[in-house]
């Protein structure tokens, strides 16, 4: 590999001039860069400037977080672009002019807000901007207002009013040192004051825009309330009457006490014995269904009931040789010895029914 000292000079100062050039251009532009800049470029418009220039510092919760970029005049309007580093500004944030010291500096104080990042080309509204009053222009208007004033009206004024309150006892002068802290905390509060007014006044709009509505459950309430009033005589006497039952029960259940105590108690000795006899208890009633069948059989020709015996008289059983015996009506005869026997009959017998 060649030596630095070997290589051409030329072509070395050429590259050191352009990486001179190019280091050059990132420092003035080092705010645009994506890692080390000043973060993206929001805007908003403001009513008015109220003295705020290029270069003053734009805080979030007292931190600063950039810088003001540029005042420019947009319509009737003065649009304002600041940079913000490291800020989740939403689509809801809101922005004001707030004085940073007494010689009148200025800085642009942002309230981030919203569900989803604020589009760094949609500017901040006039509606949720607010532009500080101005005390150096306040003071250049007292001074125009001061050199019209009659300087020695005011100083007989003034000098009536400290020969008033001259003799005034202490009380008085703590009275008036109380509306001057109390006039100092009003205007101190003037944001919250505001609000405040403004949700009163929605207030007051909603209720107006629901006075139809307000009116007809206020007109249904006294109608209720009229007829609660009507049914005043049955509401007592329906208390009354529930009142007297309960007593009522009180005591019949008091006085029968003894009794229904050992009916519980052999309902409760009931009850356990018939979980204990459940299986025998399906199983009868299983069998009683066909008993049942042929018992209604049995009685359903008429007032009587049908049923039969078998072998009730014993068959005539013949010796070898001898004749058989006349056979009695409605039993059988038995053959000779050797011969096969004749199936065996049943005799029906007729009972009365009851």
């Amino acid at each position: 590999m060649a030596s630095f000292r070997s290589r051409n000079p030329i072509t070395i100062g050429l590259i050191s001039m352009a990486v001179i050039a190019v280091l050059l251009v990132l420092a003035y532009r080092v705010d645009s860069l994506p890692v080390i800049g000043s973060g993206p470029e929001y805007r908003a418009q403001f009513s008015e400037a109220a003295g705020l220039a290029d270069g003053n510092e734009v805080r979030i919760a007292g931190v600063k977080v950039g810088k003001v970029t540029g005042i420019s005049l947009e319509g009737t309007h003065v649009l304002v672009t600041f940079r913000a580093k490291n800020a989740d500004i939403g689509n809801t944030s809101s922005a004001s002019i707030q004085i940073k010291t007494l010689l009148g500096e200025k800085y642009l104080a942002v309230d981030p807000s919203g569900d989803r990042p604020l589009d760094p080309g949609t500017p901040i509204p006039l509606e949720r901007t607010v532009a500080p009053y101005d005390v150096v222009q306040a003071f250049n208007k007292l001074s125009d207002t001061v050199g019209d004033l009659d300087t020695a009206q005011l100083a007989n004024s003034l000098r009536t009013l400290s020969d008033t309150f001259k003799d005034t006892p202490g009380e008085v002068k703590a009275s008036l040192e109380g509306l001057s802290r109390l006039s100092v905390t009003i205007s101190s509060r003037n944001d919250q004051l505001a609000h405040l007014l403004d949700n009163t006044n929605k207030a007051a709009g909603l209720l107006a825009a629901r006075n139809d509505d307000v009116d007809s459950i206020l007109s249904d309430g006294t109608k209720l309330l009229d007829e609660l009033h009507n049914r005043e005589d049955a509401i007592t006497r329906l208390l009354d009457g529930t009142r007297r039952l309960s007593e009522q029960l009180h005591g019949l259940i008091k006085d029968n006490e003894d009794q229904i105590g050992p009916t519980l108690d052999e309902l409760d000795q009931l009850t356990d014995t018939l979980q204990r006899h459940e299986d025998d208890i399906v199983a009868g009633l299983r069998r009683l269904g066909p008993f049942a069948t042929v018992f209604t059989n049995a009685l359903g020709n008429g007032r009587w009931f049908d049923s039969y015996i078998a072998g009730l008289v014993p068959a005539v059983v013949p010796t070898p040789g001898t004749p058989a015996p006349s056979p009695l009506p409605g039993l059988p005869t038995l053959p000779a010895a050797g011969a096969s026997a004749p199936p065996l009959t049943t005799l029906p017998l007729l009972g009365g029914g009851g």
